[in-house]
């Protein structure tokens, strides 16, 4: 099967799996998605979702987040590990949104990026979520086993993973097509033990079995 008849059918099988696609992550405006996103690197949505409603009760607005005390940040988001590195970066964030963007997080992948702490992932997530807007494929530890297990890449960089991935499917589906590796990959094919006797995929995949 070419890569590009298979990358079709595991969007067809894995939409059927998932009719409704949303981020695990807990999120109301486009700046909460952002916040959680950057909280979430290396860190388990779980964890993020416990730490975000604090984060807000404290901090409701960007404002507040722009003229908070980092050491305060770092206090309230420790938890999800990197806390130093991430307190300052959506103290960064906030400051620039507002000096910048007129306190509204912008909305083209070129100036999310300007933002502290916000590379592609975060920028493609809250681009696609928030907006409805697809500028690329957020690749994640998730998508980027998936993506090489079932012969989309041969690629390790995810910046290189997602520009395999994103020839292959419709601009309107990039969105999606995140949400389906990353709940596939938790689900059914983690990193130590997939599951291929119960995998919707185990007759298209090259890498059956390889962990």
């Amino acid at each position: 099967m070419r890569k590009a008849e298979r990358a079709k059918v595991i969007y067809d099988r894995l939409a059927k799996r998932y009719p409704s696609p949303e981020p695990a992550l807990d999120w109301t405006n486009p700046w909460e998605l952002l916040v959680a996103t950057a909280l979430s690197a290396q860190c388990t949505d779980e964890r993020v979702n416990k730490v975000t409603p604090v984060f807000f009760e404290r901090w409701p607005e960007i404002k507040d987040a722009a003229a908070a005390d980092v050491t305060e940040i770092e206090a309230v988001v420790r938890s999800t590990g990197f806390f130093r590195n991430k307190a300052k970066n959506i103290k960064a964030a906030a400051n620039r949104i507002l000096d910048v963007y007129n306190g509204e997080v912008p909305k083209s992948m070129a100036e999310l990026i300007t933002l502290g702490g916000v590379a592609r992932k975060t920028a493609s997530i809250v681009l696609s979520n928030a907006f409805g807007i697809n500028e690329g494929i957020a690749v994640d530890t998730h998508v980027k086993r998936l993506a090489f297990r079932l012969g989309l890449t041969t690629k390790t960089d995810p910046n290189q993973v997602e520009k395999d991935l994103m020839p292959l499917y419709p601009k309107d589906q990039w969105g999606e097509i995140n949400h389906f590796l990353v709940f596939f990959g938790r689900e059914v094919c983690p990193a130590r033990k997939p599951k291929c006797d119960i995998c919707e995929l185990n007759d298209i995949c090259p890498k059956k079995g390889v962990k």
